[in-house]
């Protein structure tokens, strides 16, 4: 087995490494989300977390780590007898993000107990996990029912596997540990707020500590085993810190006004719900126990607040997570002067992160930053410009709004969303088929109807019903996918009278918020001047999106032949990348082309390139005053798709609704 990093040696991330230990202490607090840029540490420290977890005495042969001292009585091993019992090491069990359901939560032999009557189970991750560490990296990349399965596990401390009448249920305890790249997209907020904690990472911008990062990490390369020797004494001690704190934790008074004071900050921070309180209180009882000492502070319930906070007050996907520390003092000063506060605490060995016995602790991999390289453009003239001539400073958008759904046609089968219709694992049952393969999701009345006419010949005379591999049969269910959204903006002169731009890029906004609730990956592309560019390649981050739109720039000629061609080579690399994914082109112009030789023609050529290629399209018209051109509708035309006009795209649109009354019609 490969020898960890220490836990002791990771330089910085001070946050991190708490929110990991108060885990450790008590698992009650309710796991960790790690949000952070890539090469900040966040593996390594999860992983290096499980060495100092304390050992465990557990049922020999038991495959669910009952505790011998008090088995689960439901076990699916048990009963248990008492007696033998073996001592290991705490699990660190990590979940790919391409895991199946079977493989999390365990699967169940269908045939056998059908035809035996046998509960054949075969535990999954959840399982190894119990009484150790869950670790799912690029969490937010993991399929929703997944996360909602990992979750209800998590909160109830058990695991529910239930098909066709026959259920298993077995003891799931464990810490919890996501980690992910923001960049990458956001988990929902309702998912967010099942995680207890969340820290935000960054690479370190000061040059010293820097070079400790890359000094230890060069050193644990070379030689692992002597690098992990240097740093024992200082695991030891934190080892050691984690089993006092765990045995003092029962200890540890959580007084009135420690309570009101978490009560306020959360009233304060218009929390939902009340599980931000209850995440509070227990953070706030394992700092104190950390810290040594058996009454709950001011400054835990403060420390509490910024770890167990900031995530539960996103509203969207656009509103950046952080508290405001001077409305957090304010509001503990007013509910202060408890009874239980000692006017000279002692925080304890290390202080409140401690475990490093005073040494730097890591980082990871510097990180860099990329600017945007400015470039001439051409004014409407045709005429190169300086950088920056004839350009306009981005508009502000306009008010979000519900947008109309719009749709890949057909069925697909791609990843789990809510946009076009699409063969999934979960949704409305539309029939039955042979498995390929482990049989997953049983169509009982078409398996009874496949077993009947043959029961005479299996000697079947009188009631029951035997049932053999052959007669299985797969359910085939109907749901959504997420799909590919691709935004090609037209960013050109014609576009940038700021009235018109900034309502384009409202109407942008509302379906990038569509997009987000759809579960869709989103790319930008934007076309101006002379050239267009990929503002945003695929991602599921819409709010890094959103970002881009905000400091669009506008002016210039129009190349649309150029955002068509552009658009078209994203969707060829992405294709690539996620064959299973379908796109949605979103081309957001008022359909004039003038940058570049016989624009018009070009145009038309790059727009049956989508047509040929059966992508779905929908131009949103932008074009505005009296008099219309209608080349938008042209333009929709080539590509084979439809066209709507801003006023169209409002879900409530009385426009909107008209024309659908009038297709449906037709």
């Amino acid at each position: 087995m490969t020898t960890p990093f220490p836990f002791t040696a990771v330089v910085g991330q001070d946050d991190l490494r708490l929110a990991l230990l108060l885990n450790a202490v008590s698992p009650a607090v309710g796991g960790v989300l790690v949000r952070g840029e890539k090469g900040t540490a966040k593996s390594t420290a999860v992983r290096a977390l499980s060495a100092l977890m304390p050992t465990l005495d557990v049922v020999s042969g038991c495959r669910f780590s009952c505790d011998p001292g008090s088995p689960d009585p439901g076990c699916p091993d048990g009963p248990h007898e008492p007696g033998a019992f073996e001592t290991r090491a705490a699990r660190m069990v990590e979940l790919p993000v391409g895991a199946s359901e079977d493989r999390l939560v365990g699967a169940l032999d269908i045939e056998r107990a059908l035809s035996e009557g046998v509960k054949a189970f075969e535990p999954g991750l959840l399982a190894d996990a119990h009484r150790g560490i869950l670790y799912v990296d690029e969490v937010n990349l993991l399929h929703d029912h997944l996360v909602d399965l990992l979750l209800d596990a998590a909160a109830m401390g058990a695991s529910y596997v239930e098909r066709e009448g026959v259920s298993v249920r077995h003891a799931a305890r464990f810490l919890l540990v996501g980690t992910m790249n923001p960049e990458e997209g956001e988990l929902r907020p309702q998912l967010l707020d099942r995680f207890g904690l969340t820290v935000e990472v960054a690479a370190s911008r000061e040059p010293d500590q820097r070079v400790e990062v890359v000094r230890r990490r060069l050193a644990y390369d070379d030689d692992p085993t002597g690098f992990a020797a240097r740093w024992a004494e200082e695991e030891a001690a934190v080892r050691a810190r984690i089993v006092a704190a765990r045995e003092l934790l029962p200890s540890v008074r959580l007084g009135d006004g420690a309570l009101r004071q978490i009560a306020a900050t959360c009233a304060a921070f218009e929390v939902d719900g009340m599980r931000a309180d209850i995440v509070m209180a227990r953070t706030a009882t394992a700092l104190a126990a950390w810290a040594g000492r058996t009454d709950v502070l001011a400054e835990d319930v403060r420390q509490a607040a910024l770890l167990a906070l900031p995530h539960r007050r996103r509203r969207n996907p656009f509103d950046a997570p952080g508290l405001d520390e001077d409305k957090l003092d304010e509001t503990l000063e007013e509910f202060g002067g408890s009874d239980d506060d000692d006017p000279d605490p002692d925080p304890g060995p290390d202080g409140p992160g401690g475990g490093g016995g005073g040494q730097p602790e890591p980082d990871d991999a510097p990180q860099g930053g990329d600017d945007a390289a400015a470039r001439p453009e051409a004014g409407e003239d045709g005429q190169p410009q300086p950088s920056g001539a004839g350009e306009q400073s981005a508009a502000r958008a306009s008010e979000p709004f519900r947008t109309k759904v719009l749709s890949v046609p057909g069925i697909g089968e791609g990843a789990a969303g809510r946009r076009s219709r699409a063969r999934t694992e979960h949704g409305r049952t539309t029939g039955a088929r042979r498995p390929r393969g482990a049989l997953t999701k049983l169509h009982l009345a078409a398996t009874v109807q496949a077993a009947a006419p043959h029961q005479r010949a299996r000697g079947r005379s009188g009631p029951g019903l035997v049932v053999r591999r052959d007669d299985l049969r797969q359910a085939t269910r109907e749901g959504r996918e997420g799909n590919l959204v691709l935004f090609v903006v037209d960013a050109s002169g014609s576009m940038a009278a700021r009235q018109r731009m900034s309502a384009v890029k409202g109407a942008v906004l509302s379906l990038l918020l569509d997009a987000y609730q759809r579960r869709d990956k989103v790319g930008l592309v934007t076309f101006r001047g002379t050239a267009a560019d990929v503002a945003l390649p695929p991602t599921s981050s819409v709010d890094a999106a959103a970002a881009r739109l905000e400091t669009l720039p506008t002016g210039g000629r129009t190349p649309l032949a150029a955002g068509l061609l552009r658009a078209h080579d994203v969707l060829r690399v992405e294709r690539l990348r996620d064959p299973a994914r379908r796109p949605l082109v979103v081309l957001v112009t008022d359909g004039r082309a003038t940058g570049g030789p016989e624009p018009v023609a070009l145009a038309g050529r790059a727009a049956r390139l989508f047509a040929a290629d059966g992508v779905a399209s929908v131009v949103v018209d932008c074009e505005s005053g009296p008099v219309r051109l209608g080349l938008a509708g042209q333009l929709a035309g080539e590509l084979g798709g439809t066209a709507v006009t801003l006023d169209e795209l409002r879900a409530d649109s009385i426009a909107g609704l008209v024309k659908d009354v009038q297709r449906r019609a037709a």
